[in-house]
């Protein structure tokens, strides 16, 4: 009969092969994509704003990101995954952002780049000299060339063809384009997934500047832009055959994480509305905006869309920012079915205000009308955040203060407004769609090459991992402690 000793050690045993099990098999199923909370509010109202604007930038089969985190403004407002560079590939915490285009990750002998980031993962720099496949990218190759519309000046034989971005906020990533293999998830099976890589053109950033330089709470390895140019990751993998151009998401910010796939979505089906031409974002043509069954008095060209104006539809940013004479128009509106309540500016730009009650049924939904009579419904609990620690609730709904060029106000619709929803992003008919979802849920996605129909799951990875090592590291510390007391 087997003594208590054993027993133990035997039960030991099970328990840690079924938990390393459970990590590999989690590690083979998706990019690793989280957005973190602050604790309570440790970035300030303002802080939010200035991260919308910086992240405007510019402004195969199927593959599956694995989404984490929650995307309410009283979180950090910053979406990520964990991607593979190299031969042999080392990990990368990168951003996932639809505002913008090139893949750039921090470099080995980059000036300023961040160390530490809050979000508790190691930052790596990448050096193509560690990588058996890279190849750096000069002036007068192709893609070079077509980036910059044209031959450089003053190019010569072996100078490296560089790049630099500029962000609204004064923060500035320099360096140089790299060629290397990216390694990620190719959905191969309901809810499954295996590696694969494709050789791709990236940033590797010399110099960071402004909070991109900083180790902060807002620090990563680099940005990963699903933007329409040719030099996005997306384009590229289009390019080489791997995948179509068509990827959506769906934020979850009830429970957190969501769906972040690449691949056609045939269920659940999604009603689209045709995406301006030759724009640097997003854009798409709004018709009105009703609340609680009024329509907005607005001069008839305010959403006008042409010469980049118009309205931006942007995962990569937080908030929704409207021009000055919707945004007046609709927090009136809002508030209007609570008279009473008494108002508080806090960073100079949030209105405020105490409530106990339920906010979905003590203010109205807000709804946008768009071409092909698709409309984008905003319910009170998404266009109002609150700060449980101050007791308040936020309206969410900013005034824009920037401009086109030709001074027209801009209309920028964030996670405010796309939260809870599937969004579809169509760029082989150049479409865009959404539909209330449950984001926790899962969507159908067609395989590019064969034609078979796989499920793909929603993720919250935000502390998954952490939390099975940290079950493992527990109980092999209680394990210890039991064996040593049956031994003395």
């Amino acid at each position: 009969m087997m003594d208590l000793k054993s027993l133990v050690l035997l039960v030991a045993t099970i328990l840690v092969v079924e938990i390393c099990l459970t990590i590999t098999a989690n590690a083979n199923l998706v990019f690793q994509v989280e957005r973190h909370r602050n604790r309570k509010w440790n970035l300030s109202l303002s802080e939010i704003i200035s991260h919308d604007v910086r992240r405007r930038g510019r402004f195969l089969s199927s593959v599956d990101f694995n989404l984490g985190g929650n995307g309410l403004p009283t979180v950090n407002g910053m979406y990520f995954t964990k991607i593979g560079i190299g031969s042999p590939p080392k990990e990368y915490y990168v951003q996932v952002d639809t505002g913008s285009d090139l893949l750039w990750v921090n470099c080995a002998n980059c000036i300023k780049c961040p160390r530490r980031s809050s979000f508790g993962m190691k930052l790596t720099l990448y050096d193509p000299e560690d990588s058996k496949t890279s190849d750096l990218v000069y002036c007068d190759q192709e893609f070079c060339t077509s980036t910059y519309d044209g031959p450089l000046p003053d190019c010569k034989r072996n100078i490296r063809c560089l790049y630099s971005i500029a962000y609204g906020d004064g923060s500035e990533t320099t360096g140089y384009y790299v060629k290397d293999y990216l390694t990620f998830n190719r959905v191969d099976g309901d809810l499954h997934t295996a590696p694969q890589n494709s050789s791709i053109v990236f940033g590797c950033g010399a110099v960071q500047s402004g909070t991109l330089g900083s180790s902060s709470e807002q620090a990563l390895d680099g940005i990963l832009g699903f933007g329409q140019a040719n030099s996005s990751v997306l384009s590229q993998l289009s390019a080489s055959g791997k995948v179509k151009k068509i990827f959506s998401h769906c934020l979850d910010n009830i429970r957190g994480g969501g769906i972040f796939a690449i691949g056609e979505v045939v269920e659940p089906k999604v009603k689209t509305t045709p995406l301006v031409p030759k724009m640097a974002h997003y854009n798409v043509i709004l018709k009105d905006i009703e609340v609680n069954g009024d329509v907005l008095e607005l001069p008839t060209d305010i959403f006008d869309s042409g010469n980049g104006k118009g309205t931006i539809i942007d995962s990569g940013t937080t908030l929704a920012y409207l021009p000055s004479m919707v945004y007046d128009q609709i927090l009136k509106k809002v508030l209007a079915q609570q008279p009473g309540l008494q108002l508080y500016i806090i960073d100079q730009q949030y209105t405020c205000f105490q409530y106990t009650g339920n906010v979905d049924s003590g203010f109205p939904v807000v709804k946008f009308h768009f071409e092909d009579s698709l409309s984008l419904e905003v319910y009170p609990h998404d266009y109002l955040f609150e700060n449980k620690d101050a007791g308040i609730w936020c309206v969410g709904w900013q005034k824009n203060v920037e401009q086109t060029k030709d001074g027209r106000d801009m209309t920028l619709l964030g996670d405010l407004v796309l939260s809870n929803k599937l969004v579809v992003y169509d760029l082989e008919n150049m479409a865009i769609g959404w539909t209330d979802y449950d984001c926790s849920s899962s969507i159908k996605v067609k395989d590019a090459s064969t034609g078979v129909i796989h499920t793909v799951g929603a993720h919250n990875i935000s502390s998954a991992s952490t939390f099975l090592i940290g079950r493992m590291l527990t109980l092999f510390l209680l394990l210890s402690a039991i064996i040593n007391s049956l031994t003395n």
